[in-house]
């Protein structure tokens, strides 16, 4: 394991102390929104940013990823409790569960090497996942800008509907107050980035509800923020709730290793360092599981605020600490302050936040490179909205699945043409080139050889032989491209090796990979059948004037 705050110097202490800073000013409005958004008190995304932050910045091997509850968890942890918590009963106890649960499987993940899994997290799935929940985002922090109320245990649907028919009843002076801070959030950060406009909006508009008397005109407020330290408790569910809370923990894991080790590895490939994903994942699981246990929720990566961070030049997990211990001050001597935060400040600097995660743009580049892929998205950003979170993601899943499926069903089959390299031979359209040379046919199979499609390879051979100029007197099959074979495909393979033999059609391998050798062992393909190193050998054995006796002959 990297020592602790690696790349901290005395040079670079004072920059990191100062972007320490600038990422409190950030994260304590965001962390409040979030907590908001998943139901719960304002502490649980305050506790966030303390213990479980610094368990994290001290074990991680990223020196620039920062670790806390962002908008996309803070829905989902919201919209899969909703359902299982009766009016309300044991939410806070749930949300910590659910985060010890994601804790416990970050470090079996990390135990057995399954940060692989997080593959399956495609890009399409991934923006239309986290989309789908920054549209609800978006609708229920509208109805705060408003001053509206909105049901947070009504479907997508229903809360547009609400939220439609209540116009005429919105608050004009919320709508002020989120109309001022998205301005100067929006313009702000385009006039001067380095200055932490959230804080800014929010402290301007606290000082504006509380001169004018706003809050008795309508405008909600955060209201008494508990002061002290976290508080840690084990939440006290019963087994059968335990279990109810598992799907919503495993996809909270999946997104978080997704995203968590997508992020670290390239900001470590940007800025020349190395990073340890299982040990990262170990720091993301201790995060969350601290973070359950200190009465808040579920923690993943900060894509805004490690962009924030890399922008004012900090290159260690310094900020975090710092963050740490001005949240922990605040929480002990300055809670009163945020007592008189406007709800629709809040929802304002929240809805800016969440605005890039609606992944439109990413969503129309997709359209352009991969149709299929854009249905992709598409059906997750559109489930998520509908069946909620865990439908949509499953859902996406399957579609990947098939579309996995399809591509591998359908691999490229060619003719090779041209023997002059060893290694690389000419690719032909088996439409209009029958055989390599005559009596010769050299076939490439372009993917690993399975129950999907081994029937396909074995019909090419068949239907590239019978469809020859000339009679083939030898066919060589090109397994470069051939990583792994199934039982099922060895047995279309074999089918097809003694359908050769009945036509009297010799049968050659070449570029065999060692892995594939011994799978081709097992299942005694190789029985019968000649292994030579390269194109160039298989066709010279062909134009031999007489077969050769079968040998096991491995040129490397």
């Amino acid at each position: 394991m990297d020592r602790p705050l690696q790349g901290v110097t005395r040079d670079n202490l004072p920059r990191e102390l100062f972007a320490g800073i600038t990422l409190l000013a950030i994260s304590v409005p965001l962390n409040i929104g979030y907590a908001q958004i998943a139901g719960l008190p304002a502490t649980a995304g305050l506790y966030a940013l303390i213990v479980p932050t610094i368990i994290y910045a001290v074990v991680v091997s990223s020196r620039q990823v920062v670790a806390s509850p962002d908008a996309a968890a803070a829905a989902l942890v919201f919209s899969s409790l909703t359902g299982l918590s009766v009016g309300g009963e044991n939410f806070a106890a749930m949300a910590a569960a659910q985060a010890i649960l994601s804790g416990l499987m970050l470090a079996l993940a990390s135990f057995l090497k399954l940060g692989f899994l997080a593959n399956f997290l495609s890009k399409p799935i991934l923006v239309g996942f986290v989309g789908g929940l920054a549209l609800e985002i978006m609708v229920s922090q509208l109805a705060k800008m408003l001053g509206i109320s909105l049901n947070s245990g009504g479907e997508f649907l229903e809360k547009v509907a609400t939220l439609l028919g209540d116009l005429g009843d919105a608050n004009l002076w919320s709508l002020g107050i989120s109309v001022a801070a998205v301005l100067m959030l929006l313009l702000g950060r385009r006039l001067y980035p380095a200055m932490p406009w959230a804080l800014v909006a929010l402290v301007l508009a606290s000082v504006a509800t509380a001169s004018l008397g706003l809050e008795g005109r309508g405008v909600s407020v955060l209201g008494e923020v508990p002061a002290g330290p976290p508080q840690f408790a084990f939440p006290l569910l019963d087994f059968g709730t335990w279990l109810n809370l598992v799907p919503s923990a495993l996809a909270l894991t999946l997104v978080t290793v997704a995203e968590g080790l997508l992020v670290s590895r390239s900001y470590a490939e940007k800025r020349g360092y190395e990073t340890r994903p299982n040990q990262d994942l170990v720091a993301f699981g201790a995060a969350n599981a601290l973070a359950g246990l200190s009465s808040s929720f579920a923690m993943g990566s900060s894509t805004s605020r490690t962009a924030a961070m890399d922008g004012l030049g900090s290159r260690t997990q310094v900020p975090s600490l710092v963050m740490a211990a001005g949240t922990l001050l605040l929480l002990l001597f300055g809670t009163a302050v945020l007592a008189v935060i406007p709800s629709p400040a809040i929802g304002a600097v929240v809805a800016v936040a969440v605005i890039k995660l609606l992944g439109l743009t990413e969503l129309r580049e997709i359209w352009g490179q991969s149709r299929f892929e854009f249905g992709i998205g598409l059906t997750c950003f559109v489930g998520v909205l509908l069946i909620g979170p865990l439908g949509g993601l499953g859902l996406a899943f399957v579609l990947s699945l098939i579309n996995l499926a399809r591509r591998a069903a359908a691999p490229a089959v060619d003719i090779l043409v041209g023997n002059d390299d060893p290694q690389v031979s000419l690719l032909g359209s088996s439409d209009n080139v029958r055989q390599t040379s005559p009596g010769l046919l050299i076939i490439r199979f372009g993917a690993p050889i399975f129950f999907a499609n081994g029937t396909i390879l074995a019909d090419h051979i068949k239907t590239s032989v019978s469809n020859a100029p000339s009679r083939i007197r030898t066919l060589v099959l090109d397994l470069e491209a051939v990583s792994d074979i199934d039982v099922t495909g060895a047995e279309a393979l074999h089918g097809a090796k003694e359908w050769l033999s009945r036509h009297d059609v010799s049968l050659l391998y070449t570029r065999v990979r060692p892995d594939l050798r011994a799978r081709l062992t097992r299942f005694h393909l190789l029985d019968g059948a000649t292994e030579l190193a390269t194109n160039r050998d298989a066709a010279a054995v062909a134009a031999a004037p007489s077969t050769p006796t079968p040998v096991q002959k491995v040129r490397r």
